[in-house]
């Protein structure tokens, strides 16, 4: 075993959150430290009376001075422990790595996989990884070859250029970490359809896999309907809506990059751009006012915006801007239309979320039925005791 690590005690009554085994120890939670805290180093965890509790990597410089690593006294975190969280966690997703329809998924999800800090996902042959934590940029190195070790892939991609590594003191960072780079026109199927991954400069890792079976969702109910795809990235809501059976698809995004690569997709998967498909570059909550301006209407509207609330201080704003975003578009369905509509904010609780909606349907008088809830696959699973780990959640709608 290693040498003993630094320890920290926390102040009388905040070890319950621990002894429930959530994984995040706030700096308002610290009593006494006794040791030099190091950036990315560890720590043991006690009571206020002198009680083990867990173990985990600190870093004074963040609000969240220790991400709890295990709560074993004996378990130290070395390079067997980091192997056996990335096996376990690589077969926990044992049924999609053996599905040919899918071949990108959520391989490791941080906290929710024993991991904090720590996202992989896998394109194909290549992973793509997101250090977020100065706790996981210590161990970079070894969790570079241990990857590379377990699951042999061609190439592993660098993908830690995200404002959250700014609260951890770290610089973002990007490119290629390990083997050889993925092509410029590397593909990846989802279900059975095709889409193009640009792991070196697309949003997130190179695609959002959070949306996967919520898209074969909405597909089942896009048979014969005229559909709006707002925030539409690269287009796979279009893609899985008119393989489902939509009559036509309008692309809606900021990006004219990320419509070409919606283009793109379209083709792929054997529809014509020209015919079945439109796509509207400029911002969308404009793009919606003009809409309903000029009375277009829609049978399925899909709402799939970025994040709002990137803290608590954005919390207000977000809800005006999904309340407006809803409002805009139940306004735009026809009688008897579908609205699949999302938030990916942390913050923006699924209860607090249903209620937005259910006053943009007051404010835009039309009657709304809920008949799925929606949320992240289960290659993003949510652990009971973290519950910060359920992020993206969503409503479909029958709205009369």
């Amino acid at each position: 075993m290693s040498k003993k690590p630094p320890a920290v005690r926390l102040l009388p009554g905040k070890e319950r959150p621990v002894r429930q085994r959530h994984p995040w120890i706030f700096s308002g939670a610290l009593g006494q430290t006794h040791g030099e805290l190091v950036p990315g180093g560890l720590a043991d965890v006690f009571d206020a009376d002198g009680a083990w509790l867990a173990r985990g990597y600190v870093n004074p410089r963040s609000q969240i001075v220790v991400r709890v690593l295990t709560w074993e006294r004996e378990e130290w975190p070395d390079a067997a422990f980091w192997r056996r969280r990335l096996s376990h966690a690589a077969a926990a997703r044992a049924d999609l790595a053996a599905d040919p329809t899918t071949t990108a998924y959520r391989l490791a999800y941080a906290e929710s996989d024993g991991l904090p800090g720590l996202i992989v996902d896998r394109y194909g042959d290549w992973l793509a990884v997101q250090f977020l934590t100065a706790g996981v940029e210590a161990q970079r190195d070894l969790l570079t070859s241990l990857l590379a070790e377990l699951f042999a892939p061609a190439g592993i991609v660098e993908r830690s250029d995200v404002s959250v590594r700014r609260q951890e003191g770290l610089p973002p960072r990007s490119g290629l970490l390990w083997g050889r780079p993925p092509p410029p026109d590397l593909e990846i199927v989802e279900h059975g359809h095709r889409f193009p991954a640009d792991l070196l400069a697309g949003q997130k890792t190179g695609f959002y896999l959070d949306q996967r079976e919520n898209r074969r969702i909405v597909a089942g109910h896009a048979r014969g309907r005229r559909v709006l795809n707002a925030f539409s990235f690269t287009g796979a809501f279009g893609v899985y809506a008119l393989a489902g059976g939509a009559i036509h698809v309008t692309n809606v995004d900021s990006s004219r990059e990320a419509l070409i690569g919606a283009e793109a997709a379209l083709r792929l998967n054997g529809f014509d751009p020209d015919a079945q498909a439109e796509a509207i570059v400029g911002d969308v909550f404009q793009v919606l006012r003009a809409f309903r301006d000029e009375g277009r209407q829609f049978d399925l509207v899909i709402l799939d915006p970025p994040k709002f609330a990137r803290s608590r201080a954005d919390l207000d704003p977000a809800l005006r801007g999904y309340k407006d975003i809803n409002l805009l578009g139940l306004k735009l369905l026809a009688p008897a239309g579908l609205l699949a509509t999302f938030s990916c904010s942390g913050l923006v609780t699924p209860d607090l979320f249903q209620k937005v909606v259910f006053g943009a349907s007051v404010d835009a008088g039309r009657d709304a039925q809920i008949i799925a809830r929606l949320g992240q696959g289960s290659d993003h699973p949510i652990r009971l005791s973290f519950p910060e780990s359920e992020y993206l959640k969503g409503l479909l709608c029958r709205v009369d």
